[in-house]
């Protein structure tokens, strides 16, 4: 059941971002004036030499009105490629498990009890899914943008000699996707934190006015809770944002040092000098897979965490 809810996880990864996915801009189909549009053209070249990745990713299909960028692309080949290992280890499923059942089944339990001791044993069951697929997808995604040929390989070759049309890029050096990702977090968020405390306990949490006694020093509290639970509103609101820039910004930046050094040592050299890159981008690659799971997990902890307490208050009762 956990492995088909993973599975139903990368579906909704792969089509929320076909919703985000930018237009190009209509001004540049707008004709320029011949001093604009050399001084555009010289500002690229000198542009395109500087800045390695693009911070947009290229569109390199459409379907109608949706359109399939290179990391779109890449998104497809890395849930596919995980929804095959896992048919793949759940095809003849044995009692003694060994090789690639085995680990699979070493990872999800482990992941299992890595979240059950931040959610508890009762969200735990509601959320897996979610967290299991967060984790095993961004990892996997950060691993594949560190194959060589990713960014190089293309169409359309440009007046410097690179391909105009790169075929693939890192998924999450795409801000549509971890913004993706994040938006999906929340609305769950939402759902499981009305869902386990109701939608009076919801805003008690967050405000916290009952309890505080009557009074001057009573009102005084309350209008201090009051405060505190705005800026909590405040903090609620700013989750999405920080984690959808935390991932985007340390995949963006990893794989432009990763481009930077290999031209900087050469085409006989910038394989060598990259060498010590790729290694702390595989490091990094775990911890910021690890880091957006946590994070999710302990957001969802911090607003369910009396769900139990509750129950076992009705039950005394």
């Amino acid at each position: 059941m956990q492995m088909q809810r993973i599975l139903v996880a990368l579906f909704l990864f792969l089509a929320i971002p076909l919703a985000l996915a930018e237009k190009p801009s209509s001004d540049e189909n707008q004709p320029k004036s011949h001093e604009e549009g050399h001084s555009a053209s010289t500002h690229g070249e000198h542009a395109e030499h500087a800045e390695g990745l693009s911070p947009h990713a290229p569109v390199i299909h459409e379907v109608g009105p949706l359109q399939i960028t290179n990391s779109m692309f890449v998104t497809i080949i890395v849930a596919l490629g995980i929804i095959i290992v896992a048919q793949l280890a759940t095809r003849k499923v044995q009692l003694i498990p060994s090789g690639l059942q085995n680990f699979v089944e070493y990872l999800v339990e482990g992941l299992y009890g890595f979240f059950e001791s931040i959610v508890g044993p009762q969200m735990v069951k509601q959320t897996f899914w979610f967290f299991g697929t967060i984790f095993i997808f961004i990892l996997f995604a950060n691993w594949f943008g560190l194959i060589p040929g990713m960014g190089t390989m293309g169409w359309g070759m440009d007046e410097h000699g690179h391909f105009a049309q790169p075929l693939l890029r890192g998924v999450n050096a795409d801000l549509n996707m971890t913004l993706a990702m994040s938006a999906l977090f929340m609305v769950l968020w939402l759902y499981w934190s009305v869902k386990a405390i109701g939608v009076g306990g919801f805003f008690g949490h967050i405000f916290n006015l009952k309890g505080h006694g009557s009074g001057f020093f009573g009102i005084f509290l309350v209008g201090i809770f009051i405060f505190v639970g705005l800026i909590e509103v405040v903090s609620i609101g700013v989750r999405p944002v920080a984690l959808t820039f935390r991932l985007y910004g340390n995949v963006f930046a990893g794989e432009n040092i990763l481009e930077t050094v290999i031209k900087l040592g050469g085409p006989y050299f910038g394989w060598l000098a990259v060498l010590p890159f790729y290694l702390l981008e595989i490091l990094v690659g775990l911890v910021q897979a690890l880091v957006f799971a946590l994070l999710t997990s302990v957001f969802t902890a911090l607003m369910c965490e009396h769900h139990g307490d509750d129950h076992g208050e009705e039950h005394a009762h």
